[in-house]
């Protein structure tokens, strides 16, 4: 609800009030529910969320953007190394749906690893699948993990992701593209390959592209450091480039997520990416295909 309650005294007083609640109106909205645990994970707070209401601008239309509560990250198992095991091969402890308060139940465990089993449906998710998340904001880090996938399938790794009421979770972040190339049609779409796996997804093609077969594992990095990003395939740097820049800029302007495109809210929001704060989740796409993610291991860079 907008908050703010104020008594009007007088008439002189009215149109005073009146403008302050207003201006506060469009500016906040905030909704607290109450302090619960979740059933899938009871480690895992996510009630009592807020949700900031942001104004229109220039080049997007207003939005809701949903701040949750997040993991502590001492409560997950850290190496010698300093990477902290965020995935466990037996429970989805600190994960959950994506604008939701548990794991969709289309995403499953499987030999150790995170399975997404096939809709069918592309990228029309159904109430039983859907994106995951992470449930914690990193800003400078190193994520290293394996994948495969299923003939012909399609999926990705969202990092800085926010969420927005109401809207995907791909409007908002980069997408680190996980793809068949020799059996998707999205392999042929795009700009130079920029939609193969590995690449920044419609913007920044992977070379040299090694990426294996279906059905065989790749390893993946990405890697964020002071807006400087790496991806990785298979032991090899693909790509490389550097957020919060004019470079950056015209990388959205020039992909799918342009100002004024099909997704009017997209191209603020990666601009501006992760807000603030510059920082966000990360997130594994249900595109409707068989995929699997095993050996989540994330690094605090400071």
């Amino acid at each position: 609800m907008y908050s703010g309650n104020y008594l009007i005294n007088n008439k002189n007083n009215m149109k005073k009030s009146i403008l302050f609640v207003t201006v506060i109106g469009l500016i906040v909205f905030v909704s607290c529910g109450s302090v619960k645990k979740s059933a899938s994970d009871p480690k895992l707070k996510t009630e009592n969320s807020y949700e900031t209401f942001v104004p229109a601008s220039k080049t997007s239309p207003a939005y809701v953007r949903i701040d949750k509560p997040t993991n502590n990250l001492n409560d997950f198992p850290k190496d010698g190394d300093g990477f902290y095991t965020i995935f466990d091969g037996k429970s989805f402890n600190g994960w959950r749906g994506y604008n939701k308060d548990k794991m969709p139940t289309r995403w499953t465990i499987d030999d150790g690893a995170i399975k997404f089993n096939a809709t069918g449906m592309g990228e029309a998710q159904g109430a039983d699948g859907g994106d995951i998340i992470f449930a914690y904001n990193f800003n400078n880090f190193e994520l290293t993990f394996e994948w495969k996938v299923a003939k012909g399938a399609n999926s990705g790794v969202f990092y800085y992701a926010q969420e927005i009421k109401g809207e995907p979770i791909y409007i908002s972040c980069p997408e680190y593209q996980i793809l068949d190339n020799a059996n998707h049609l999205d392999a042929r779409a795009g700009v130079d390959g920029n939609r193969q796996s590995a690449s920044l997804y419609d913007m920044i093609p992977a070379k040299p592209q090694n990426s294996k077969p279906f059905g065989e594992w790749n390893t993946a990095t990405i890697i964020v450091y002071k807006g400087t990003v790496f991806h990785q395939q298979n032991g090899q740097t693909v790509l490389e480039y550097h957020l919060w820049t004019p470079q950056w800029t015209k990388l959205i302007a020039d992909s799918k997520f342009k100002p004024k495109g099909d997704f009017p809210l997209a191209y603020d929001l990666m601009v501006n990416l992760g807000g603030a704060k510059r920082e966000g989740y990360i997130g594994f796409q249900d595109h409707g295909d068989d995929v699997w993610f095993r050996n989540i291991r994330v690094k605090i860079l400071d």
